[in-house]
């Protein structure tokens, strides 16, 4: 084995928590996407900051690659150990720190995951806001900049994360920011951390910012007999002002999935999925601000989730997407794509998605965080099909380049891991290069995550 002498090394330091065993191998070498199995040669499990730093030294004495592992959730392959070397497992680094009420701050370790997070929280009035669906943990959030259904009101990982401790390649301990809410000291290493994937360091500590949790909550869908319609009404509520906290949309595929895997009810058509936060009187005027606007747009089907029950069944059906889309098929595999565009452009990026999955002969329902411009693709493919994978293929680089001629981006959340690194001359140009160029001075051996996000030589 390549790397034998640091996994020798690192077993000392570590004892049992430094696996070689076949099934703990596989299972970090899986993914949730359609990318080939990259077992790594161990799997580490930190307990500290400390210990991140030991196994980074460790590593770059012996030359053996080190690939982050949160829960697992990434669809670009970002967690797979393409060269090998240990998959450092923080699982098991799942404090929550401090909770600084009074500053809506709190200071966690990379294994705690937002459901856990938010479960401590719940007594404090405060709140985690960011809301990718799954369940992952704030390392592997803040490494992808993750995003989600409440993103339109909160904003991403990049707006809620004030200050990181992290391991680099040589392991050093830096920290980056701090509780402060502004700084004009220096270059923000804060925002060059916050999504890449694990390329630059390891991250072992993230201070986030919190909201209060809102008095009044009022959720919703509604129906349209064309997608276009969902679309003008999204724009249009952004245009009015309407504070929505999530305003995502549903094509009728999607609706269909819905139906078959949750027992919902919708109608065959494109929904909007809405929610509104605030106090009661401020809920009821935008809501009924925003049904004005669904009746001009030629929309109906109103269907309120009037308790919180039915506003946690309504979200996790909505979370459930993946696995509700995948039932549309039994036995496929999902090619998952998404793309980020101006939301005056919107309409013309899913009308264009959607084109070309059925000019490629393909079931691909669409999904999206609308609010901030935001869609996804599900591609549904028979396994080893060569031919279908072809066509997803050339499906999801046209989405991507439809986006970047609207003024958009490859990608507003999924990240680039694998799956989109050959798009990113096209996104970047020479800025591509020079990212490159960051990661040869904080990586200079190539070790932290290697073959994503960027193309060093090795």
């Amino acid at each position: 084995m390549a790397h034998e002498r640091a996994l020798d090394d690192l077993a000392a330091l570590l004892g049992p928590r430094l696996s070689r065993s076949r099934a703990e191998r596989d299972l970090h070498g899986a993914n949730e996407a359609w990318f080939a199995a990259a077992p790594p040669d161990a799997v580490a499990y930190p307990l500290s900051t400390a210990e991140v730093a030991q196994i980074a030294t460790i590593c770059a004495a012996r030359g053996c690659p080190i690939t982050a592992w949160g829960a697992g959730t990434s669809l670009e392959g970002h967690a797979l150990a393409l060269s090998g070397g240990i998959s450092l497992d923080m699982s098991r680094m799942n404090r929550v720190l401090a909770i600084r009420g009074q500053d809506m701050q709190a200071v966690v370790e990379p294994g705690v995951t937002r459901e856990a997070l938010n479960t401590e929280l719940r007594a404090t009035g405060l709140m985690f806001s960011v809301d990718p669906g799954a369940n992952a943990s704030i390392g592997g959030m803040t490494a992808t900049r993750a995003s989600g259904t409440t993103a339109v009101r909160y904003g991403t990982m990049r707006d809620n994360v004030l200050a990181l401790q992290v391991v680099l390649a040589d392991g050093r301990v830096i920290r980056t920011g701090s509780g402060a809410r502004k700084s004009s000291a220096g270059y923000d290493l804060t925002g060059l951390f916050v999504g890449s994937e694990g390329t630059l360091g390891l991250i072992t500590e993230i201070t986030l910012k919190l909201h209060g949790q809102p008095e009044s909550v009022m959720a919703a869908t509604c129906a349209f007999d064309d997608f276009a319609g969902a679309v003008e009404t999204v724009i249009a509520t952004i245009q009015a002002g309407i504070p929505m906290a999530r305003i995502e949309f549903v094509d009728e595929d999607a609706a269909r999935a819905f139906n078959a895997h949750s027992g919902a009810s919708f109608p065959q058509k494109p929904h909007l999925m809405v929610e509104f936060h605030g106090t009661p009187d401020s809920t009821a005027a935008d809501a009924r601000r925003f049904g004005e606007i669904v009746a001009e747009m030629g929309g109906g089907h109103f269907q309120w989730a009037e308790t919180a029950e039915a506003r946690a069944a309504l979200w996790k059906m909505r979370h459930g997407a993946y696995p509700a889309i995948l039932a549309l098929r039994p036995g496929s595999v999902g090619i998952t794509t998404d793309a980020c565009v101006p939301v005056s452009r919107l309409a013309e990026a899913v009308a264009g998605a959607r084109a070309d999955i059925a000019a490629a002969g393909l079931v691909g329902p669409i999904v999206g965080h609308v609010g901030d411009g935001n869609f996804h693709a599900c591609l549904l493919l028979e396994p080893g099909n060569g031919d279908e994978l072809a066509r997803a293929k050339a499906v999801t680089r046209r989405i991507a380049e439809r986006a970047l001629a609207l003024g958009g981006t490859i990608t507003g959340e999924h990240g680039i891991g694998i799956g989109k690194k050959d798009l990113m001359p096209l996104e970047h140009g020479d800025a591509w290069e020079l990212m490159a160029r960051i990661k040869r001075a904080l990586d200079p051996d190539g070790l932290l995550n290697p073959g994503k996000l960027v193309a060093v030589p090795q």
